[in-house]
């Protein structure tokens, strides 16, 4: 039996060359704009769990602070001797103010999570942005091999640059 040569069609198209190097990288674009992408939601996750986790113990110091007013409010109705509750009031005082203190700062540091948060967020949103169009890219410029259509390598590149417009755009907020 004779040995056949069998060659791709089209093996030899400078075309196919240059739309499978476009291919590869977009694909590698994709591929670092996805990892970003993971690891900015990643961080949001995070920092909405720290900002909860303030939150949290924000409420916990609120809630010290309206025990120390209430007993406060009864202390005086229930004592009979005034000077012998005069320590328990200043203590309970000192308390109140230490309580309202933290407080504030701990609002503040939940603040400031919930800011970061919101940040990773933004920056999220242009990777996934920037992933879905590096996609579509891909898929447009392997359309090419079916077709043998230019305009989807054309069409393929100009979702790409946009893709990757996008993720630097994430990366530099």
């Amino acid at each position: 039996m004779p040995e056949i040569e069998l060659k791709p069609e089209h093996a030899a198209d400078p075309d196919n060359r240059r739309v499978g190097i476009l291919v590869a990288v977009v694909g590698i674009l994709l591929s670092v704009v996805t990892i970003a992408s993971h690891r900015a939601h990643t961080q949001t996750v995070i920092h909405r769990t720290e900002a909860n986790d303030q939150w949290s113990y924000y409420q916990a110091k609120k809630i010290r602070e309206n025990n120390a007013e209430v007993a406060l409010t009864v202390i005086p109705s229930l004592a009979t001797d005034a000077v012998k509750t005069e320590a328990a009031v200043h203590k309970l005082e000192a308390a109140r103010a230490k309580y309202a203190s933290d407080a504030e700062k701990i609002q503040e540091d939940a603040r400031a999570k919930d800011a970061e948060s919101e940040v990773e967020e933004h920056r999220a949103l242009y990777f996934d942005i920037g992933e879905g169009l590096l996609e579509l890219g891909l898929v447009l410029c392997s359309l090419f091999f079916l077709a043998r259509k230019r305009f989807f390598p054309l069409l393929g590149v100009l979702a790409s640059v946009a893709g990757s417009i996008m993720g630097m755009l994430g990366a530099m907020l």
